[in-house]
């Protein structure tokens, strides 16, 4: 039981870690899918082909 309890805690703090750092770098993150939705609308404009 004490195991469980130690990997329980573990799952916490690494989840709230994730949360503490996705909450400073938030912006960062909308601003690089801002530009990657750009990058797709004008590639989808453009007309180019993969070969």
């Amino acid at each position: 039981m004490g195991n469980l309890l130690y990997t329980i805690a573990v799952i916490l703090i690494i989840l709230w870690a994730i949360g503490f750092i996705g909450y400073n770098f938030g912006g960062l993150i909308h601003v690089l899918l801002v530009i990657a939705i750009i990058a797709v609308i004008l590639r989808i404009i453009k007309g180019k082909k993969t070969i």
